[in-house]
Parts: structure tokens; C-alpha cells; sequence
């Protein structure tokens, strides 16, 4: 599968989807919003698509995210 980032106005990103030879499966679409959702959304920068879920993460220092501690059950489980 190849990938292709089309960007521009509707009409230049349609224009380029046209010319894409082959079946496209899937797009993924960033739409800029003309007023923000919360008040704080406004300050996010528009190309961190992850800000608003900040609130919700949890940042923990030394954790051993690894594929070994992650698939390794811990006693209790």
C-alpha cells in the first residue's frame, strides 16, 4: 500500500485524489474547526491532533513499557 499526503483547499486535495492511480481504501481528513470546541481548546496548536486528550494521560517516569512487560502477567493476574 502506498501512501500519499494531499493537502490544499477541498477542491486542490479532490483534484489530487482523482490523479491517484489504483483503489483508494481509506482517508484520513484533519478539518481546521472555525471556533473551538472548549475554550481551552484554542490553545492547542492545530497540528498537535493529540492536545486535547493531554487531560487524560498519565506520565509516569522509569516505566518498563517494553513487549516482554507488557505480555508478561504479574502475580495476581
Amino acid at each position: 500500500m502506498k501512501t500519499h499526503v494531499l493537502r490544499g483547499s477541498k477542491q486542490e486535495i479532490a483534484d489530487r485524489l482523482v490523479r491517484i492511480d489504483g483503489e483508494v481504501r481509506e482517508v484520513i481528513v484533519f478539518e481546521d474547526e472555525l471556533a473551538p470546541a472548549r475554550p481551552d481548546a484554542a490553545a492547542c496548536e492545530p497540528d498537535d491532533i493529540f492536545a486535547e486528550m493531554a487531560s487524560f494521560m498519565v506520565d509516569v517516569q522509569n516505566v518498563d513499557d517494553s513487549r516482554e512487560a507488557i505480555y508478561t502477567r504479574m502475580e495476581g493476574e
